[in-house]
């Protein structure tokens, strides 16, 4: 498998906006070629028998069930609000001309 050299990682570093040292450079281009190294040893492994999976761990939902619950009236709502009309919050604008 081909290796990346100092100038590969000097500019997946750009690309990443990374800053990097020369001793990080340095460091960084050994563990990338390390990872590379150890994927061409995994992509030589005989793999026709074994079946795809789509999901390698069960997964299952961990979230509560919805409850339903009584709600905050309406008053309450809005009763910290620094402005209203009727029923509704008033923010300022954010689109559109801020002179009009």
């Amino acid at each position: 498998m081909a290796t990346l050299t100092r100038s590969d990682v000097q500019h997946v570093a750009h690309l990443a906006r990374l800053g990097l040292t020369d001793g990080e450079l340095a460091r960084l281009e050994g563990q990338l070629n390390h990872i590379l190294d150890q994927y061409a040893v995994l992509a030589d492994l005989p793999t026709d028998d074994i079946p795809r999976t789509a999901q390698t761990i069960a997964v299952e939902n961990i979230l509560r069930d919805d409850v339903v619950t009584p709600s905050l009236s309406v008053e309450d709502v809005l009763a910290g609000a620094p402005d209203r009309s009727g029923d509704y919050f008033v923010v300022p604008a954010i689109l559109g001309d801020p002179n009009e």
